[in-house]
């Protein structure tokens, strides 16, 4: 048991710095001229490719859902992937990247009280407390520290919107596993859905003469997929099998740690006090959630 929750915590961890690369992709994608949804939908639309083929490989029967579950995929693809993207650019256009990013991580708190009405896990203070620390180390890694928080009520809104929607992914992983499904069928479908939701706002038509200009950003986009899209939610979505969604929430919080650590080693951005502090933090958040409890104490902390 001790070993399978181990595991679990470690492909959470590992999730969370392979989307802490993220920006060594879209920056190139970027420079192509890509718009923000056009990215988004780029990788998803890869990663729908890509776990269909690997489906397809581990076995036909993992296309089969039922019907009436189709909502949880549903949740995990439009209301999650799509919605929570769209609310997080656009929170980026209203206010600072460091506005948008410190609102995007108090997803960990709303993962915890939804858990605790919809999966019955305990809140109990160590929770609280690792989750406190990840805010703060988040918001210190992010910049928040200097006082650039360029904050309005929009902005706030759509901010909020953003933790919602990536806090919903958890939470509809974990409604889809309690119903039998395993971590690639329920990474496939959300994708799928993912695709049909965000085609609206990416201007395919605009992509595909870009990728006609500068047919790499085929490549980049399939590693974009492949790398920090495919591999990590579905290791994400396998050590949810083993750890509450309100810890995995708050150790998926590495992500923008690593994509600080990125930041500096790869594009040569500062990394002041206050972002070392944060790193710090949050990695001490994360020895606290997977410290070993006395029976005493009780069994679930």
């Amino acid at each position: 048991m001790k070993s399978s929750k181990f595991l679990g915590s470690a492909l959470i961890v590992g999730a969370g710095c392979l989307w802490g690369l993220m920006g060594l992709f879209v920056r190139n994608l970027d420079g192509f001229g890509l718009s923000s949804m056009q990215i988004v939908a780029l990788r998803v639309i890869f990663t729908m490719l890509i776990m269909s083929a690997v489906t397809l490989i581990c076995g036909k029967d993992l296309f089969r859902i039922k019907l009436r579950d189709w909502w949880c995929f549903t949740g995990s693809g439009i209301c999650s992937i799509v919605f929570f993207n769209f609310c997080y650019f656009r929170t980026i256009t209203l206010t600072s990247l460091s506005a948008a990013a410190v609102l995007l991580y108090t997803a960990p708190i709303m993962v915890m009280v939804m858990s605790l009405f919809l999966f019955k896990e305990k809140l109990t203070v160590r929770k609280v407390i690792a989750a406190a620390a990840a805010f703060s180390g988040c918001a210190l890694v992010t910049g928040a520290a200097d006082g650039s928080l360029a904050l309005n009520g929009m902005g706030i809104l759509t901010g909020l919107g953003s933790a919602f929607g990536y806090a919903l992914y958890t939470i509809f992983g974990q409604l889809a596993l309690n119903r039998g499904y395993k971590s690639i069928t329920i990474t496939l479908y959300t994708f799928i859905f993912a695709s049909v939701g965000v085609v609206p706002f990416a201007d395919i038509g605009g992509l595909a003469e870009k990728i006609r200009l500068h047919p790499q950003i085929l490549a980049w986009g399939a590693v974009l997929a492949a790398a920090v899209t495919v591999l990590p939610y579905l290791i994400y979505t396998v050590g949810l099998t083993s750890v509450e969604p309100g810890k995995a929430s708050v150790m998926a919080t590495v992500e923008p740690v690593v994509a600080t650590l990125v930041g500096a080693a790869v594009f040569c951005e500062p990394l002041s006090l206050a972002g070392v502090m944060g790193i710090l933090l949050v990695a001490a958040s994360l020895v606290l959630l997977n410290m070993p409890t006395q029976k005493a104490v009780g069994k679930n902390t």
